[in-house]
């Protein structure tokens, strides 16, 4: 894809939220009461109008750190001081209580898109430079809401991941896997562009590994580089990015002394465990890498999956059997 600028819509152009309530929930979650029992906490970020409330219970954890403020894995496995740290956009409500985080959110993420995209004719379920118009921007509100575990479990064997969601990212999108509608195209590997009226290119998939569907949900197939911008310093440690529906969180290719991460590093659902500037002794997690191969996104999950949170077909391509599945079975 070339490097030049192209074409923003006006999108969404939201405030970032305050990373000093940020870090004093957090670092209130991890020291607990004085009592030793469950620490309730309401934290509301954002203006009056677009407010993020984050009501967080969690038993005290049983590790800290002087970096980043807190740490966030107690002794039962609940993840949830950790998630409490994450930059959530300020369009979203995450409410974390009770070892669960429910995420509300209309899907339209809240960095800048492209004004226009290669979106594919009707019935084309993958569709290339000859079966796809320049279409514009046809992002639409959507209506998440998801109540995910925060303490999630290792399956004894993984499962492949559904086309549509199959996670949510604090950007206020969802997250797909690496496939097309087909669940064996690439989508980072097909990408490709047409020309629209005046001759430039549009791109299937925009600078931010992301796109429309047809019908307007916006998604992303890889690392969201334009989101990372935001919350990772250049070269340094990747930071939470979002939550896969088995309750594992989701980050960049940075590891935490900031290294670059690649596919060798990883299991076949993506996943490491290794520390993390939240979970700093360390916790399994999915890596999204900037690859066109199809490991840049989710391929299965590892952790066991409420079959209620799994999407049915990707909507709008082509109009697939719901519980398609999105992609090659794991080797394992």
């Amino acid at each position: 894809m070339p490097s030049s600028p192209r074409h923003r819509s006006s999108g969404s152009s939201h405030a970032r939220l305050a990373s000093a309530l940020i870090a004093a929930s957090a670092l209130a979650v991890a020291c607990g009461s004085d009592s030793g029992t469950s620490a309730d906490l309401t934290t509301t970020i954002g203006t009056a109008a677009q407010a993020t409330t984050i009501p967080t219970t969690a038993a005290t954890p049983s590790t800290t750190t002087t970096t980043d403020t807190a740490v966030a894995v107690d002794a039962t496995g609940d993840l949830s001081a950790g998630f409490a740290m994450a930059t959530w956009s300020d369009d979203i409500t995450i409410t974390i209580e009770n070892g669960t985080m429910r995420y509300v959110s209309n899907g339209i993420p809240n960095h800048d898109r492209d004004a226009e995209y290669a979106v594919p004719t009707a019935g084309v379920m993958v569709p290339d430079a000859s079966s796809a118009v320049a279409t514009a921007d046809p992002t639409t509100a959507q209506t998440y809401d998801y109540t995910i575990s925060l303490t999630p479990t290792m399956a004894n064997t993984p499962t492949s991941t559904s086309l549509g969601v199959i996670g949510v990212m604090i950007s206020g999108a969802s997250l797909f896997n690496p496939y097309e509608g087909d669940g064996a195209t690439v989508a980072t590997q097909s990408n490709f562009s047409v020309k629209n009226a005046a001759g430039d290119d549009v791109w299937f998939l925009d600078d931010c590994g992301g796109h429309p569907t047809p019908m307007g949900q916006y998604h992303y197939h890889k690392l969201p580089v334009c989101v990372t911008a935001t919350i990772d310093e250049a070269d340094g440690a990747s930071h939470i990015l979002g939550i896969a529906f088995d309750g594992f969180p989701i980050y960049g290719d940075r590891d935490i002394d900031g290294n670059q991460l690649t596919a060798a590093d990883l299991d076949e659902c993506n996943g490491i465990t290794s520390p993390t500037p939240e979970f700093p002794e360390g916790v399994y997690h999915y890596v999204l890498l900037d690859v066109a191969e199809s490991t840049s996104s989710i391929r299965c999950f590892s952790g066991e999956v409420d079959e209620s949170l799994m999407s049915s077909a990707m909507p709008g391509m082509g109009g697939g059997a719901g519980g398609m599945p999105g992609g090659p079975p794991p080797t394992t």
